[in-house]
């Protein structure tokens, strides 16, 4: 099963609002990229805040939620399953060790990125939805 990883946020001030989460919710600040997006984690979930000024050029940018991301056991096979299901892929997004992420749209019109993000947990292929510790 895939794994929520990653959420992007898109703000017209992306250090006060990442300043807000670390702040309201103790979010960890793990990086500022030169051209302005703030990374930030909860141990799990990479939560990047993008400026408004930066992306894509064909689809209309909105304050808000932008895209959600996911980490998964095959990246091939998931690539097949998006491109079976109507999804063409976007750019790709590399940035050396902090994340690495292919993006998809979807018929609809979703942004949805697989990938992996520094601040985020690994996959655990065992883990099952609901499953209980003992």
């Amino acid at each position: 099963m895939a794994k929520i990883r990653h959420i992007a946020i898109r703000a017209e001030d992306p250090d006060a609002t990442a300043k807000m989460f670390v702040e309201v919710f103790g979010l960890q600040f793990i990086q500022k990229r030169a051209h302005g997006p703030v990374d930030l984690s909860d141990g799990d979930v990479n939560i990047t805040v993008l400026p408004m000024n930066i992306g894509q050029t064909e689809r209309k940018i909105n304050k808000g939620y932008e895209h959600i991301g996911f980490s998964v056991e095959n990246e091939e096979e998931t690539r097949q399953r998006l491109l079976g299901h109507g999804a063409k892929e976007l750019n790709p997004v590399r940035l050396g060790e902090a994340y690495y992420e292919s993006k998809y749209m979807s018929p609809e019109g979703l942004v949805i990125d697989v990938g992996h993000w520094v601040g985020t947990s690994p996959i655990d292929s065992q883990a099952t939805v609901g499953a209980t510790k003992n």
